[in-house]
């Protein structure tokens, strides 16, 4: 009995050294983990590339208010051969430039357009920063809970282990059958291979960590506390349809198709522009011209009336669009919000289940020393108290992760806003660049050295 009594403590001991490897280890914290994300994210990357472009397109809109300037070089050399053979050559260059003066708005319209443009591509790159953002978070839950998982199940199959030790040891002394012992073998193997399904689950959130953040984990540290959010589900509403950026994006979306509906009604107006041009021969010969246009279609087969039907459609279409981008994040928000009290109320749940199944566990343990207990009943007690465990685990995760699609669902998962010590990208530094970027071009430059020659010759 005293061989069977120190095995008791034994497993007692395994169970408690088994509870505390279930512990994180040291490592990366959850804020350092989303810096990572941040920082590393190609997906950020090639938004933020997408968004340049949609910035240069402003310049390109804004050149159509500029001169525009062309040069023609030309040599010639003539051949005549009746009677005396003579030749002759001639060199010239042909400098044009045409300047639109008034197109009733079109162009100023295409340039807001663009502008709208840029802040939407905008919302889109804080859109995608939330997803960055929400998928470090993910990512480190679920390595953090395969680890704990990993670390229960191989506490349980120690304690199993112990357990089969322990039945043979009542076995050999006539206390249990051997219908005991198989029902001990049989749960250690299952054991076993829930341990082996925990390591595979671990490699691959391991994977998963390493694709959100750049790196694998060399641990990880309990999270902080949980953000705070809202108090309601219609305040999440609230915040959603008024914050989102899809919402935002939506909106910039009606009033880009809107100027659409001026350029379509310019597009049947004349256009006036003022152009010069000035020619400089080899022979001296010097001509120089100033012309103003006015140039519009008269008929164009019903074109340009189709053009405006399908603009004021398509303003339409993207109010339409709004409606349903404030429908949706509004009910994303409310959903989340529901998802976040339920995840709650299962961690609650599942921590007075933890309660319980110690209970029952330790008084099962002590009835079967005393022989009114089978080793299956100790078995099935210790099973209970593991899978607590474990949806305990499970609970947090969700909640971690419930609680940040929240704030995604309301627009405010963004690195400002969490706080990072990361550096952030500032869209306005490379609009800038291109507000202030000089128009001119290479060719323009090649074409200042190419008069200044000429009016030396």
């Amino acid at each position: 009995m005293n061989r069977v009594f120190i095995n008791r403590l034994t497993v007692l001991f395994a169970f408690v050294s088994g509870l505390a490897m279930a512990l994180p280890a040291q490592g990366e914290n959850l804020s350092d983990a989303l810096a990572n994300a941040y920082r590393h994210s190609d997906l950020l990357n090639q938004n933020r590339a997408l968004l340049r472009s949609a910035d240069e397109d402003v310049l390109i809109a804004y050149s159509a208010l500029r001169p525009v300037i062309t040069y023609t070089a030309r040599s010639r050399l003539v051949y005549a051969r009746s009677g005396l053979n003579t030749n002759s050559s001639n060199h010239s260059v042909n400098v044009d430039l045409r300047w639109l003066i008034w197109d009733y708005g079109s162009t100023k319209a295409q340039i807001e357009a663009q502008k709208l443009t840029v802040l939407a591509t905008r919302q889109s790159l804080i859109d995608i920063e939330q997803r960055v953002l929400l998928g470090g978070v993910q990512a480190y839950m679920q390595y953090r809970q395969a680890a704990d998982v990993l670390a229960l199940r191989s506490s349980n199959v120690r304690l199993i282990r112990q357990e089969l030790q322990a039945a043979n040891d009542r076995f050999d002394v006539g206390e249990i059958t051997r219908t005991d012992v198989a029902f001990a073998q049989s749960r250690l193997a299952s054991a076993q291979a829930a341990e082996v399904s925990a390591q595979g689950t671990l490699a691959e959130a391991r994977e998963g960590y390493k694709v959100a953040t750049g790196h694998y984990p060399s641990g990880v540290m309990n999270p902080p506390k949980l953000p705070v959010t809202v108090s309601s589900a219609e305040q999440a509403r609230a915040i959603a349809v008024r914050n989102h950026p899809e919402v935002i994006a939506a909106q910039h979306a009606v009033a880009i198709a809107e100027l659409g509906i001026v350029q379509a009604e310019a597009s049947m107006m004349p256009r006036f522009t003022v152009g010069a041009g000035a020619t400089k021969a080899s022979n001296a010969t010097t001509s120089n011209t100033l012309d103003v246009t006015m140039t519009g279609t008269l008929y164009k087969g019903g074109e340009l009336s189709a053009r405006y039907n399908k603009a004021k459609l398509n303003v339409e279409a993207k109010r339409y669009a709004l409606n349903i981008a404030v429908l949706n994040m509004g009910q994303s928000a409310v959903n989340a919000y529901n998802n976040l009290q339920v995840q709650r109320a299962q961690i609650e749940s599942a921590s007075q289940q933890i309660r319980a199944s110690t209970v029952a566990y330790r008084g099962v343990k002590e009835e079967a020393t005393l022989g009114s207990r089978t080793t299956l009943d100790v078995l099935d007690a210790e099973q209970e108290l593991l899978d607590s465990r474990t949806n305990l685990l499970v609970s947090e995760t969700q909640q971690y992760v419930a609680a940040y699609s929240l704030m995604a669902s309301m627009g405010v998962l963004t690195v400002k806003k969490l706080g990072l010590n990361v550096v952030t990208y500032d869209p306005n530094d490379y609009y800038n660049s291109v507000k202030s970027r000089k128009p001119i071009s290479v060719q323009g430059t090649q074409l200042d050295r190419v008069l200044k020659r000429l009016q030396k010759n």
